[in-house]
């Protein structure tokens, strides 16, 4: 998250397949419409003595009412472990069980716990309601001797082989054993799954394609045969952690939630879905999930409310600094080719003027200002004018701690200021309003606000401004959705509860491990925040750690689940302080992975980079262009390894709208050069491709 700064915005599978299988769109279509085997006509299933079972798309899965462990039996006569039984020393005897239209409930005494389990829409849910407080340590997953490799959101995207040795070490090491990420807060989806060995398109191989559909597919399949694996879905994901142990030299991750009535959490739910194996199906299946509650944005729709949201299409993002935010930096961006650009500026002594954002609206860019709603600071040491707010905003609107101290803010400066505060304050005072009205009174037509769509919320116990941290998101969201109405608006690390209100964000595209917020306060190393025009915090070049590269860039690690889940809702790019330039050694992988997901580069520049860099950039930005405005209004239908060692990938977006393959090997697959992608829009006859290392060489040759 946001740390401290001055001056400065923020601190912050096998060879070669043959013919794809179709995942599952259409199947998991028909399962959501019609039923899968009967799922409407027997949704009730059958018990008998503490074995519940209940039919899913795909198969049946089994509960055992004693324990809560889950385990499933496919369609193809496979049997699976989806959970163990509850950890934490159990849960007591169970009460007796009754009966529902769909499922059955029963209780544990001992833990006041109630539980009901359905079937749902092809998924097993299985809710837990608290009469008390207290925790609960399920689902257990990963026990399943077949598990092959774990999925996990961490920013744009992680399949993990349990077995593998990196991630099978500690945190000092870059692994995940021992760690605990807090669902809600560290990851960018709600969710995680594992693939099942033993079947093709598993997530050693890697076979089949996977989608998730607006209108109801979702990455399960009927799972005969074929690969296997489960989808888990959190969506009372505040209160709820995902800790991993490495147990016999394979990662397990088990669920942990809190109920706690002040933070509103007395309510936990998972959902649990057969899919196909394929490293995506969770997100498929989350997008899915989304949809069918009206929950997923369109950019399209988006769109068509305000068309300058249709300037993102084939636009690469860029922070500009000195003479790069001026109407000449714009004209030269222009002159050398770049049709579109989003451009934001910091919120210092010296924005972009009227004449350089008219400059940027004529040549087709977007333009707007950084700020933060978030941060609050005696505006008489104030060392950003983002934190200068009028009257008594600091410190009355301080979120407060249960003991009544303010929380602090970024960097321990200031504090963080409360989303209910302003939102009871705005119908008279309009600060917000006021706010935004000077920001944009240079005529720029969108706006980054920092952290309002990140997963770090708050409980605020400020008198008269009392909230939990589900209350914080809606004031966020209500403030967020009424700047969408005239503004592009962009966010950070963009969480799924604000996919609807936003049209861009920074920072959910980068799988940030904790080592890089280590190496970031290490100023001697990343840079600090002078020269003014140019901090070397975001223009000096840094060579990762060994360790911290492998974690957030090796590319057999890499799967798109958060395009799978949200692209053609929003757009989606890396966290701004790593810029395309900021890391040389992985400037090659992080052009490939953009083509491969669909998704732009970020960029910051100034006079001088914007003339050194500025002919790569310009190069990249024409190969992508076209491509995102053919696609990115589109679903991500499929991904998959052409290669056993996972060095070619292959996405489709849409159907059929733009096929991209990327080889990040060092030899030729199938024509294609290590270190290039092609892509192939429905209408060309050919692939287009590009080789990055050696636009760099012609660009600056």
């Amino acid at each position: 998250m946001t740390s401290d700064v001055s001056k400065s915005p923020r601190d912050t599978a096998r060879s070669r397949t043959t013919a794809t299988r179709v995942l599952a769109a259409s199947l998991a279509l028909t399962a959501t419409t019609f039923g899968v085997a009967g799922c409407d006509s027997a949704a009730a299933g059958t018990l008998e003595g503490s074995r519940l079972e209940l039919p899913v798309a795909g198969g049946t899965a089994v509960v055992d009412t004693a324990s809560l462990a889950v385990n499933a039996r496919t369609a193809g006569g496979r049997e699976l472990v989806l959970s163990g039984p509850a950890g934490g020393g159990g849960l007591g005897k169970p009460g007796p069980v009754t009966r529902t239209g769909d499922g059955a409930s029963w209780s544990y005494p001992a833990k006041g716990l109630k539980v009901t389990a359905s079937s749902e829409r092809g998924r097993l849910r299985i809710k837990l309601r608290a009469d008390r407080d207290g925790s609960v340590n399920w689902p257990v997953t990963g026990t399943d001797r077949a598990a092959s490799a774990l999925q996990l959101p961490r920013g744009e995207g992680l399949d993990i082989p349990v077995r593998d040795a990196f991630w099978n070490g500690g945190e000092e090491k870059g692994g995940l054993d021992g760690s605990s990420v807090d669902v809600g807060e560290g990851f960018s989806l709600p969710l995680w799954g594992y693939s099942m060995g033993g079947g093709k398109g598993a997530s050693g191989g890697g076979q089949g394609a996977s989608g998730g559909g607006e209108r109801g597919s979702g990455g399960r399949k009927g799972a005969s045969g074929g690969g296997a694996g489960v989808s888990y879905l959190t969506p009372t994901d505040i209160g709820t952690s995902l800790r991993f142990a490495s147990t016999g030299g394979r990662l397990r991750a088990t669920a942990a939630h809190a109920f706690d009535a002040g933070e509103g959490t007395r309510d936990y739910e998972v959902s649990f879905a057969l899919t196909d194996g394929n490293p995506v199906a969770p997100a498929a299946d989350y997008r899915s999930y989304l949809a069918q509650r009206g929950q997923l944005g369109s950019l399209r729709r988006k769109i068509r409310q305000n068309p300058a949201n249709g300037k993102l299409l084939g636009a690469f993002h860029a922070y500009v600094w000195g003479d790069a935010r001026t109407a000449s930096g714009v004209s030269r961006l222009k002159q050398l080719g770049v049709d579109r650009m989003w451009l934001g500026y910091d919120a210092g002594p010296d924005p972009m003027n009227a004449a350089a954002v008219r400059a940027a609206k004529k040549a087709g860019y977007l333009v707007g200002p950084y700020d933060t709603f978030a941060n609050g600071q005696d505006p008489k040491k104030a060392d950003s004018p983002t934190s200068v707010w009028p009257g008594r905003v600091y410190p009355d609107f301080c979120i407060r701690k249960a003991d009544g101290t303010p929380e602090g803010g970024f960097g321990d400066r200031g504090c963080y200021l409360s989303s209910r505060a302003f939102e009871k304050a705005e119908p008279s005072k309009h600060y917000l309003a006021d706010r935004t009205r000077t920001m944009v009174a240079n005529g720029a037509d969108s706006y980054f606000l920092d952290v309002d769509a990140t997963g770090e919320v708050f409980r605020d116990y400020g008198k008269g401004h009392e909230m939990t941290k589900a209350e914080d998101r809606q004031a966020r969201l209500a403030r967020m959705r009424r700047l969408s109405e005239n503004l592009v608006l962009g966010s950070e690390s963009a969480q799924p509860w604000a996919n609807q209100v936003l049209a861009y964000d920074h920072g959910s595209g980068t799988p940030a491990a904790d080592g890089l917020w280590k190496l970031e306060k290490d100023r001697k190393t990343w840079g600090g925040y002078y020269p003014e025009k140019a901090p070397g915090a975001f223009f000096k070049p840094v060579r990762l750690p060994a360790a911290l590269a492998k974690a957030m860039y090796d590319p057999k690690y890499r799967a798109p689940l958060y395009e799978t889940a949200l692209h053609g809702s929003l757009v989606n790019a890396e966290r701004w302080e790593l810029s395309y330039e900021k890391l040389p050694a992985q400037k090659t992988t992080r052009a490939l992975l953009a083509m491969l997901y669909n998704t732009p580069l970020n960029y910051v520049l100034d006079g001088p980079t914007l003339e050194k860099n500025g002919p790569e950039l310009a190069k990249l930005q024409k190969y992508f262009s076209p491509l995102h405005r053919a696609a990115g209004t589109e679903q991500l239908t499929s991904f998959r390894w052409l290669t056993g060692d996972r060095s070619v990938q292959r996405t489709v977006f849409g159907d059929g709208a733009l096929t991209v393959t990327a080889n990040f090997g060092s030899r030729a697959h199938d024509g294609l050069p290590g270190g290039c992608v092609d892509a192939k829009l429905r209408t060309d006859k050919e692939p287009r491709r590009l080789c990055p290392a050696q636009v760099k060489a012609t660009a600056t040759g």
